[in-house]
């Protein structure tokens, strides 16, 4: 039979070329079709690990979890196994923070940490972060009233800039009618610290 298959197919040249022994390519024949009930409960088991790490493990570390619910794994048969279930590692590319290159004037830390405000307009706080939309990075600049706490002023820009910051002051400023004294506390960030953003 296995002379045949040989003849009709050109196993023992395939097998040859590849570097396969004919022992082992008729074992892997003969497997396909069956269900090993432990494997599939392995698969299941990592299947539930990749998702809960929101697809970012990879076999090694899908390989220790399983070791540590006392399943024998290595990474080589976590590979397999991901492999078997279309599943594959999903790293999150870091975001890199663009600063640009502006010169910093260090302002005098005024505030203190006395965060107890008793009125409004009196102090306001300002910071910048970043949100993924889609594939691109969005900068967020907010001014918040401490006494409040509400954002009274925001700006987004695909740049991280001194104009980001004062675009989003300027709406603060025009949406509670141009206060008067109010102190204005930031992490002194080179948006902030920019010679555009004091004056």
């Amino acid at each position: 039979m296995i002379d045949e298959l040989d003849e009709q197919y050109g196993v023992n040249n395939c097998c040859r070329a590849f570097g396969v022994n004919r022992s082992s390519f008729y074992a892997w024949l003969q497997r396909q079709g069956k269900v090993n009930p432990a494997r599939e409960k392995l698969k299941a088991l990592l299947v539930k690990h990749h998702r809960a790490s929101r697809a970012s493990a990879g076999a090694r570390t899908l390989a220790k979890q399983l070791q540590e619910n006392g399943h024998r794994v290595g990474r080589y048969l976590a590979r397999s196994l991901m492999r078997e279930a279309g599943i594959a590692s999903r790293q999150r590319r870091r975001h890199k923070y663009k600063s640009p290159s502006v010169e910093a004037l260090v302002a005098p830390h005024v505030l203190k940490r006395k965060f107890d405000v008793t009125a409004m307009n009196q102090v306001w706080c300002g910071d910048v972060t970043y949100i993924k939309v889609g594939k691109r990075w969005l900068y967020f600049a907010a001014v918040l009233d401490l006494y409040a706490r509400r954002i009274v002023g925001w700006s987004l820009s695909m740049i991280s800039d001194a104009t980001l910051t004062c675009d989003a002051l300027r709406m603060a400023v025009e949406l509670r009618g141009w206060p008067k004294d109010v102190l204005f506390h930031s992490d002194q960030g080179c948006q902030y610290t920019s010679h555009k953003f004091r004056n």
